[in-house]
């Protein structure tokens, strides 16, 4: 049975949770409820089986906790009716007469926990806590799905980060069109599923999806791929071909990684951007060509130019409208969103059922950097899926590298001091940053940020001056 932490800071304190105490006598049900009650928990009480299913119809409740051995109905009975009629209330059970195999059966049929008579108040209490913590985070979860499936995914982008919202904006204003569209953003961040949304949503989105990875072909063959050729054009064209321009007619092309074209297919290209025509290699016939084109690049399009690696009119004529995904280490809030969405995809086929991730696993996730983005966020939780064998995906189901790079990330030892910087100068840039972070986490909201980092808001709107931070 895996723990459920809350994190490397204090445990949280009880908040008013109600919990049902079930238990034949008296005693039992006086002592436990009034230890209970003293801790701060709302305690409701019942003595059977049929008391216990009125007051969980009557009422919520965070947490049951029963006897098993009760003279009309066990508590294995009021375990199975609990998980059937209300999956979201956790189970402790307790037992005077307790074994090995009984406490694995009651694991194995869902409680959280098994205590054995006589209690002693730290066993319960740290039980108990534990046991509404795990009911908390299961709660998290199923709101995660929840929103999953509300308005922060389009075409399977995920995301509630407010440029992530303004990302959507922008592909649901352009999809109607035919006009050229250029998505940029570092590797892993989404682009070809921005392109396939695109295209998906336009009047197109029953034509082809055509997607070319320029970067991955060699120059001599890419013009062949994107254009066709004719037999005899060059050595190894034994036939005619068809390019990925003509197989695109009447729906999409992406080109992915446009920056590595070279000079003699840019001029092609911006050819068939501004004509829609073209000659297959090796050929005199001009061909036409009825496709919408999106572009993606990983680099500073506009720095390539003044490189003199990529042509301006080329650049004018792609950057029509131009959609920019910000990396995942500025979209801290979407980790937890994006988990969810891959957790689910990739334990449908699977034989076990993985409930979410432990807090401490979130919190691992959310201080890593994710170089690789979201493309490295989805290999971590397919990995983790794998590695998984209990009910809640922990730090020890997750790759070395986010372990580390997440406790790095904590480690003030790293910081050498050299007698040349005052103490207020070297908070300034750790300050910065968690102002940025918190700007982002709550979606650029500048009171929810303030209340958040428990400062006022024109305390907030200082520090975001001194700092030049615009947000």
């Amino acid at each position: 049975m895996k723990e459920q932490p809350t994190g490397n800071g204090p445990q949280q304190q009880p908040g008013g949770e109600r919990i049902l105490l079930v238990d034949d006598d008296q005693i039992i049900l006086d002592s436990l409820s009034g230890f209970l009650e003293l801790e701060g928990y709302d305690v409701a009480v019942a003595r059977n089986l049929a008391q216990a299913s009125d007051e969980l119809e009557a009422g919520r409740f965070n947490l049951v906790i029963t006897d098993v051995n009760m003279p009309a109905g066990s508590g294995f009975e009021l375990l199975e009716h609990v998980r059937r009629n209300h999956p979201e209330v956790a189970v402790v059970m307790i037992t005077g007469y307790g074994t090995i195999e009984t406490a694995v059966e009651a694991i194995k049929q869902g409680a959280y926990d098994y205590l054995t008579k006589p209690i002693i108040d730290d066993d319960v209490r740290l039980s108990v806590r534990r046991a509404l913590d795990q009911q908390r985070l299961a709660a998290e979860n199923r709101q995660l799905r929840a929103t999953l499936s509300d308005r922060y995914s389009f075409a399977n982008i995920i995301g509630q980060d407010y440029r992530m919202a303004k990302v959507f904006e922008l592909v649901e204003a352009v999809a109607a069109g035919n006009t050229n569209v250029l998505v940029t953003g570092e590797s892993g961040t989404g682009k070809s599923l921005v392109a396939r949304a695109i295209h998906t949503h336009s009047p197109r989105g029953d034509g082809p999806f055509v997607e070319v990875a320029c970067g991955a072909l060699p120059e001599t063959l890419l013009e062949s791929e994107l254009f066709g050729h004719v037999r005899g054009s060059f050595t190894g064209a034994v036939a005619d071909k068809e390019g990925k321009f003509s197989a695109a007619d009447g729906g999409t092309i992406f080109l992915d990684e446009i920056a590595t074209a070279s000079p003699q297919l840019q001029v092609k290209l911006l050819r068939v951007l501004q004509e829609r025509r073209f000659e297959p290699v090796g050929s005199n016939r001009t061909l036409g060509v009825d496709a919408r084109v999106i572009l993606a690049t990983n680099r500073d399009l506009w720095a390539e130019v003044q490189a003199g690696r990529f042509r301006e009119d080329l650049y004018y004529r792609v950057n029509v409208v131009a959609i920019e995904l910000p990396p995942l280490r500025e979209r801290l809030g979407d980790i937890p969103l994006l988990a969810e969405h891959f957790l689910e995809k990739f334990q449908q086929s699977g034989p076990r059922r993985i409930r979410g991730f432990t807090a401490e696993a979130l919190s691992m996730m959310r201080r890593y950097s994710w170089p690789g983005n979201v493309r490295e966020l989805e290999n971590c939780v397919e990995r983790a899926v794998v590695l998984c064998r209990e009910e809640w995906i922990g730090p020890e189901d997750l790759p070395p590298a986010v372990v580390s790079g997440a406790e790095s990330d904590d480690d003030v030892a790293s910081f050498t001091f050299d007698g040349s910087t005052t103490l207020q100068q070297a908070l300034e840039e750790p300050e910065k940053r968690i102002i940025l972070a918190a700007l982002r986490a709550n979606n650029g909201s500048r009171q929810a940020t303030a209340t958040h980092l428990g400062i006022n808001r024109t305390t907030l709107y200082k520090k975001m001056r001194k700092y030049g931070i615009n947000a």
